[in-house]
Order: structure tokens, then sequence, then C-alpha cells
């Protein structure tokens, strides 16, 4: 048996989604399936709609102000998704744990999964790793997953576009 910690894939599936949100609700599901998750679906009138609010809500502990806000926000979500934890063996992929109800739609797995991954991600690495891109104008959500819990960028391109920006300022500074 192994220990499904819903923790790093399921921020980073929300990251994925935040930074480009897919146009329907197939590509919503592709989505999940590039990060690992291969339940059925059955599928609901506006789930697409449904999963974009879902989104919203978990873009709401990425913007809190204070880790304080994030739990607040964090603990009242897994209160409406909760349901409890249940040893599952599908797909072939060996026992492991699920924090949700069995044949949920797809918007009430994706909340279960984003509250508690991310509310695992940031017990376990830091209440401060995760946030918005450092390199203005871009707000693309950052998960920070590096080793020393420095990541500020999105992408290297944003690093090193912002390591340009700076470098110029201090050569145009008296």
């Amino acid at each position: 048996m192994h220990l499904n910690p819903y923790g790093e894939y399921a921020v980073l599936l929300a990251q994925s989604l935040a930074n480009d949100w897919p146009s329907k609700r197939s590509r919503v599901v592709d989505r999940t399936r590039e990060f690992g998750m291969t339940m059925p679906f059955p599928e609901r009138a506006e789930d697409h709609i449904r999963c974009r609010v879902v989104l919203d809500t978990w873009l709401s502990v990425v913007d809190a102000g204070t880790p304080d806000d994030r739990a607040a926000i964090l603990n009242e979500q897994m209160a409406v998704a909760s349901a409890y934890p249940r040893l599952t063996d599908h797909n072939g992929e060996g026992w492991h744990l699920h924090y949700r109800d069995v044949d949920n739609d797809l918007p009430r797995v994706l909340r279960a999964v984003f509250m508690v991954g991310t509310a695992l991600h940031l017990t376990t690495r830091g209440m401060t790793r995760l946030g918005r891109c450092a390199a203005a104008p871009c707000t693309n959500v950052v998960v920070d997953v590096s080793r020393n819990g420095t990541q500020r960028y999105c992408s290297p391109r944003c690093g090193s576009r912002d390591a340009v920006r700076r470098h110029r300022a201090r050569l145009q500074s008296p």
C-alpha cells in the first residue's frame, strides 16, 4: 500500500489550471489525467462553470494576505468538501487514500483534492509556499516546491526577465 498524500500533485494541478484555464470541461478532465488522476467523473450540467468557481475559491487561498487567512479559507473549504478518508484500489493503482466521497462529480473532486492537497503542501513545506509570480506584470500562480523555499517566479523565463530588469535599473541609477 502506498500513501497518496494529495500534496504536491494536487497543488500543481490547481496551478496549471489557474495559469492556463481550459476552454471546456473535457480539457479540464484531460488536465486531471496529465496530473495522474484516473477515476471517471460523471458528467453533470454546468461542470465547467462549477470547476471554475472551485478554482477561483482556491485562488483566494493563493491571494490570502496572511497564513491565518489561508488557514481559515482552507478550513472552510475542507469542511464543505468533507468526506471520510477511504482506502481504494481502483484502476490497478494499488491501495491508497481518497479524501472524497465515491463517485463525486468533477467540481467536488477538484475541491477536495485542491483544498486537502494545498493544506498538506502548506503545512509540510510552509505557509508561504504559494503565491503569485514576482515578475510584474505576470500574475501566474507560483507553487514553491524548491528545497530551500525561495521559488518566486512561475518560470525561468520570468526569473530571467526580472533579473534583466533589475540589472538595467542598476545601470541607470546614478
